[in-house]
């Protein structure tokens, strides 16, 4: 425990993040264990103000965990899938894939388009009732554990600390919240599990974890260019054949339509923005039309996990367990993972119910480790497992086929010709030094279908308290000018989708990508910390790993009414 004096609470167990893993979990503790106390800390200021995906949710999970949910006139589930597309975009027109050539896991029939914000807040709403305690606005900030290294809590943040590090006229200390069993379920890239994953050596004699960042914005469209239940996902352009990623349409009820695009970040390019990438994918022919006419009401952006089956690291250490996204449970073709997020949840739980039953504590829960990959989770993932490894090796036109190969030998004979592949590299390790490469000339944006990142950032409605701590701690910055600036020429100002970097001269005027490694002595990083999304992209493609992403003040970042 750190040397700050807390207050404590005690509870049987601890659930770190508001998201569908930890909310399930939850739900299910105490459905099969009324007396239990349970408390879920979530770092938005409410409730799926931080959640952000798609999302077209496979119900199995929630069919499960409430069977009756149909019977609830609240849910969220409005928009069943009446009609599923896959497109291969050129530069100027598309091919439409003939769905009977498609695995037939890939079928989003009897699948849900949702807001998997609004599912969360639904979720959180029938954990209440079941008496669970939840308290957002408050980020865990670090994990305790006892003399013999085995976890027994989390610590909320600190409040009130400036800039400099001292205690402000606010200062409140974080709380310390004790439990017989800590599940951590922070979401993607989660500085928690990071830490854990380092600590107990959660990752060895696994592939390296992989991700994706995905953006999205939500618009209001014409009544006439509404097709409520069509799912749509496309790859091609405007990427290469050589840069991984995909795009997506989902048309939601009330005129709404989700526009996505998902970039694998294992790309090479250092001039490579993601975010004018999205940009770029609105101004095809098989997509513009839909947002004639139409309001973009929201945007957002996170990482996305991508390594699958061979990259998921041990879940149990010693008073606790890994759920959701902080594992890494994502259907890389499928684009799904909330229903996996929600089973592991789940499964944690009913270990943690047995455990607590024989009287025990702060062990760890074997069962969850050994059994996931022979549920339905690992058979979800282990059908997929060589699609992303494929298409990374080969490129989108082989790959893709490759792997759509794949699965259909994994359903049709439950064998795959490639065995288990391997994804080898990090991310970070991927990027390659800006002289291989030219800048990219990307349009301005017309303001109308495409945009620019502070204006997209205002619709995300983050915020943050600017005389605080950085929560984007740079570790070394003579590193960052000799490596990230002269070397890859700044990525940091194109893979952020939130316009947080920036590589300025002595006059404080922005470095253009062409001049980068070259600049001067005077070159200076500046981190617009306040625009952060908490999409922790940073963290995971800076090219020397030299950017750790922390919570902010809990409550902080992007309020998403309804992504």
């Amino acid at each position: 425990m750190s040397e700050v004096e807390r207050e404590s609470m005690e509870f049987d167990v601890v659930i770190v993040g508001a998201g569908p893993a930890g909310l399930a979990a939850a739900i299910r503790l105490k459905q099969l264990n009324a007396d239990l106390s349970v408390v879920v800390l979530e770092k938005g200021g409410e409730v799926g103000a931080h959640i952000l995906s798609g999302a077209v949710v496979d119900p199995i999970a929630v069919n499960r965990l409430i069977p009756d949910w149909q019977d609830d006139p609240d849910h969220p589930f409005r928009t069943s899938v009446t009609d599923d597309q896959f497109l291969i975009l050129g530069p100027a027109g598309s091919v439409r894939l003939p769905n009977m050539f498609m695995p037939p896991l890939m079928n989003n029939h009897g699948n849900y388009i949702v807001s998997l914000g609004n599912v969360c807040r639904w979720l959180a709403a029938r954990a209440e009732a079941l008496g669970v305690e939840i308290y957002p606005g408050f980020a865990a900030a670090e994990v305790l554990h006892d003399e013999n290294g085995a976890v027994i809590g989390v610590a909320t943040g600190d409040m009130g600390v400036s800039r400099d590090g001292s205690q402000g006229p606010n200062y409140a200390p974080g709380m310390a919240l004790l439990g017989k069993y800590t599940l951590i379920g922070e979401g993607v890239r989660g500085s928690l599990a990071k830490q854990l994953i380092a600590k107990f050596g959660l990752d060895a004699n696994r592939e390296p974890a992989k991700f994706g960042i995905g953006l999205k914005e939500l618009w209001e469209v014409k009544p006439e260019n509404h097709k409520p239940g069509l799912v749509q996902h496309s790859f091609g352009w405007p990427l290469d054949m050589k840069t991984g990623g995909g795009s997506f349409l989902y048309h939601l009820e009330d005129n709404l339509v989700a526009v996505g695009f998902v970039l694998h970040l294992n790309y090479k390019n250092p001039y490579l923005s993601p975010f004018h990438e999205f940009q770029r994918f609105k101004t095809h022919p098989a997509v513009r039309d839909t947002f004639e006419g139409a309001k973009r009401i929201s945007y957002g952006a996170r990482a996305i996990t991508e390594g699958g089956w061979q990259s998921v690291p041990k879940l149990t250490f010693p008073g606790g367990a890994l759920i959701g996204c902080s594992a890494g449970f994502v259907n890389v073709p499928r684009i799904k993972g909330s229903h996996n997020a929600m089973l592991s949840g789940m499964l944690a739980a009913e270990k943690i119910v047995e455990a607590v039953a024989a009287g025990r504590a702060q062990d760890e829960l074997a069962g969850y480790e050994s059994e996931w990959r022979a549920s339905d989770i690992g058979k979800d993932l282990k059908r997929v497992r060589n699609v992303k490894p494929l298409w990374s090796k080969f490129g989108t036109i082989i790959g893709i086929s490759l792997g759509g190969l794949d699965m259909w030998m994994n359903t049709l004979f439950g064998f795959s010709l490639f065995g288990t592949m391997k994804h080898r590299k990090t991310d970070a390790a991927s990027l390659e030094p800006a002289a291989r490469y030219k800048p990219i000339d990307y349009p301005r944006p017309d303001g109308v279908l495409t945009f620019d990142r502070l204006s997209s950032v205002f619709l995300s409605n983050t915020n943050h308290e600017e005389d605080q701590p950085c929560h984007l701690q740079l570790r070394d910055p003579e590193l960052q000018k000799s490596s990230e600036l002269h070397i890859y020429a700044g990525p940091s100002t194109r893979y952020c989708p939130a316009g947080v970097y920036e590589w300025v001269d002595g006059a404080g005027n922005a470095l253009a990508p062409a001049s980068m490694t070259t600049a001067g002595a005077s070159a200076r990083f500046v981190i617009n910390a306040q625009n952060c999304v908490h999409c922790k992209t940073c963290d995971i493609k800076d090219p020397n790993q030299n950017i750790n992403w922390v919570p902010p003040q809990g409550g902080e970042g992007p309020v998403y009414p309804n992504m």
